[in-house]
């Protein structure tokens, strides 16, 4: 004899949530697939930009913009007294003079992240941006591999689906079409 009843089309045997939280994960991933592709690539852009652009204010005086914490000096930025060291002594790049190195990085790491804000020339801006995360993965910090694949991940997407509608790129592409 079977004594199970059913309400509302929900069971009540051992497998009857099942098809609830069946239900549930189904509609939370049709939730997620409509997040516009122009929302991500905005928080990837803005998120990316950020954590390289504060690196490169930790190499340079004299200039800084941090709009989050709202400190703006608005100077000639110069290397910072101790950048030079950091690049002979810990840093330590094959093939580069610390000197070279600390300058190269400093600027790469403010002019890329302004680029992939703006979403202007995206796409070779987050190229550079992976080359300069796998040089730090393979030569600086190589036991920081989640960090660095983190960015990684970003930048690829980047690479691989552009800066989305609010950028400077798709605003070029529109008009020139």
């Amino acid at each position: 004899m079977n004594t199970r009843t059913e309400t509302s089309g929900i069971g009540t045997g051992p497998g009857a949530d099942n098809g609830l939280i069946t239900g549930l994960l189904h509609r939370f991933t049709d939730l997620c697939s409509h997040i516009p592709q122009t929302v991500l690539a905005f928080v990837a852009r803005f998120s990316i930009a950020a954590v390289f652009w504060k690196s490169g204010q930790t190499k340079v005086q004299g200039f800084a913009i941090d709009i989050v914490n709202q400190e703006y000096t608005l100077g000639w930025p110069r290397l910072s007294d101790s950048v030079v060291d950091l690049f002979r002594d810990e840093y330590q790049l094959p093939l580069i003079p610390p000197e070279m190195a600390a300058t190269m990085a400093a600027f790469a790491e403010h002019f890329f992240p302004l680029l992939i804000l703006f979403g202007l020339a995206t796409r070779l801006s987050a190229l550079a941006l992976l080359g300069m995360t796998m040089t730090i993965q393979l030569f600086v910090y190589p036991d920081a591999y989640p960090t660095h694949g983190t960015w990684a991940a970003v930048l690829l997407y980047l690479m691989a689906y552009g800066p989305g509608k609010l950028s400077l790129d798709h605003w070029i592409s529109r008009r020139s079409a």
